[in-house]
């Protein structure tokens, strides 16, 4: 079985086309036009193993905030078309990731209802061309447009660059975890029989 999905979206701010294989290898092909962003999502592709092209072009002449944050809705909504129905997936997945001085846990349940909790501390507006504030505007449109609920929890950190890419990192390395089948499960991993 393939899982994979692509989601098109087009608004008067952003035009986006994005491709997934949850089941890839860590191909990456990300032109979003924001250098700092492709960098973060290039690593999401690689540490998840998934495969995912992304194009982007969005209304960066006023700021980055649609680009970044459509692109969240996008890759949320393909996450939830390639997961299918979920038989067989382990469901939760959680993750703790070190950057240097940086710790960084992510935590996943793609139970099928939507909730974001995160408390990122950044000493800098901006990492590159991208908001920091942004990183909380990506991954909430995430876990609405999956369904999925995704916590974060920063432990230490005083590089901004490394707590974006921390959290990045420990994103793909939790979703991979929850979106792996295993043989053992009969159905989706519910007493309720869905997820």
């Amino acid at each position: 079985m393939s899982r994979t999905a692509q989601v098109t979206r087009v608004t008067k701010e952003t035009d986006i086309f994005l491709k997934i294989n949850l089941d890839g290898t860590g191909k990456a092909d990300i032109h979003t036009g924001i250098g700092f962003f492709d960098h973060m999502l290039e690593g999401f592709a690689k540490h998840g193993l998934f495969d995912l092209e992304l194009k982007v072009k969005g209304d960066l002449n006023v700021d980055c905030h649609h680009t970044i944050e459509d692109t969240g809705i996008v890759l949320g909504e393909a996450i939830k078309k390639a997961l299918g129905d979920k038989k067989g997936i382990k469901r939760y997945g959680s993750f703790l990731l070190p950057m240097d001085e940086t710790l960084v846990m992510c935590a996943i349940d793609l139970s099928g209802r939507p909730y974001y909790v995160a408390d990122f501390s950044y000493k800098n507006d901006r990492t590159g061309e991208m908001d920091n504030s942004m990183v909380d505007e990506f991954f909430y449109a995430i876990s609405y447009g999956a369904m999925m609920n995704l916590h974060f929890r920063q432990f230490s950190g005083s590089n901004d660059h490394h707590i974006t890419e921390a959290a990045f990192k420990a994103f793909a390395k939790s979703l991979d975890m929850a979106s792996m089948v295993d043989e053992r499960i009969e159905g989706v991993l519910s007493t309720k029989g869905t997820i």
